[in-house]
């Protein structure tokens, strides 16, 4: 039987079936022996592999196979299948490894308000870049547009992020406005949700999906206070026949970038890419170089200034300066 992980706490782990029952499950010690040193496609990784206790850890949004026990009482998790995609970040006190913080990942779903709390767009540049360096799609919405307005007048706000090419969601959960193609963007998908606190998570999500009961601010904070009991956060089934998952994590700010390499930075901008080819230098970071085609584009309009500019602050960040 097989069956999706939702969470875990203290060695026991929330396990919903195939089926659509949810069971507690335990960790069969010779799974965890067997992933030692391997990576999520199996293989093995050169900088755990003489370490046992660099396990394959189960994270919220594994797939598993179960086992029952002769009574019929117990459930064991007998194998962990291979993950698809994965939002990791580096183990932490700068040792190698990685750990998963869910895993089987659609998309990353960042929320900001539009107002009250302030945006501030280089914090979402920040999650944009850990979405595209972990190989995911993002997609960004901006919350409390009846305080700014209403969305045609917060979208001129977030045009930058359009030309990107990212898709924007413009939303009112007081108002009801624009929840119907965010609904539909949300169902059938593991969604990884996420953005500052205040922004209006919980209340946009139970709006489009009664019955949800996400309480985003309080689950985040007891995994935050957590001490290596959790998997990292709940992995919520959206109600509804189409299915889907929303994963409430500590936070993207959590997972920080500590594992990007700088030279891998502009390739997390979308709108660099068409460009990056044609720089002079291979090696090239875009700030002084001759001949760089993304200060070409900068210049001519097409690379937003803005954008630019977090560019430069977060590889010199990733830099140590």
């Amino acid at each position: 039987m097989s069956g999706v992980v939702l969470s875990g706490t203290g060695g026991v782990w929330r396990v919903q079936r195939d089926e659509g029952d949810i069971v507690d499950a335990s960790l069969r010690g010779r799974v965890k022996k067997s992933n030692a040193g391997r990576r999520a496609d199996g293989s093995l990784r050169r900088d755990t592999i003489a370490t046992a206790a660099d396990t394959l850890k189960l994270a919220i949004g594994d797939r598993v196979m179960l086992e029952q026990d002769g009574s019929g009482a117990a459930w064991t998790i007998s194998s962990i299948l291979p993950r698809r995609s994965r939002l990791a970040r580096r183990a932490p006190g700068g040792g190698f490894g990685e750990r998963v913080v869910a895993a089987n990942v659609d998309q990353v779903v960042i929320v900001f308000a539009a107002a009250n709390p302030e945006p501030h767009p280089r914090m979402l540049d920040r999650f944009l870049v850990i979405a595209e360096a972990n190989g995911l799609a993002a997609r960004i919405v901006i919350n409390k547009v009846e305080l700014a307005g209403g969305a045609a007048v917060a979208s001129e706000r977030w045009s930058d992020y359009e030309r990107a090419g990212y898709p924007i969601h413009y939303t009112s959960a007081k108002r009801d406005e624009g929840l119907d193609t965010l609904h539909d963007a949300l169902v059938g998908k593991v969604s990884v949700l996420t953005g500052p606190s205040g922004v209006g998570k919980s209340s946009l999500m139970n709006s489009m999906f009664p019955g949800l009961d996400l309480r985003v601010g309080e689950i985040s904070e007891s995994v935050n206070k957590g001490r290596h009991t959790t998997v990292g956060g709940y992995l919520h089934p959206l109600p509804g026949p189409e299915g889907g998952y929303l994963a409430d994590t500590p936070g993207l700010r959590e997972v920080g970038m500590w594992a990007l390499d700088p030279a891998e930075l502009d390739r997390c901008f979308p709108e660099f890419r068409p460009f990056l080819a044609d720089c002079r230098f291979g090696d090239c970071t875009h700030r002084v170089e001759p001949e760089c085609a993304v200060r070409d584009a900068l210049a001519r309009g097409e690379i937003s200034a803005a954008r630019y500019d977090s560019y430069l602050r977060l590889r010199e960040e990733l830099e140590g300066g």
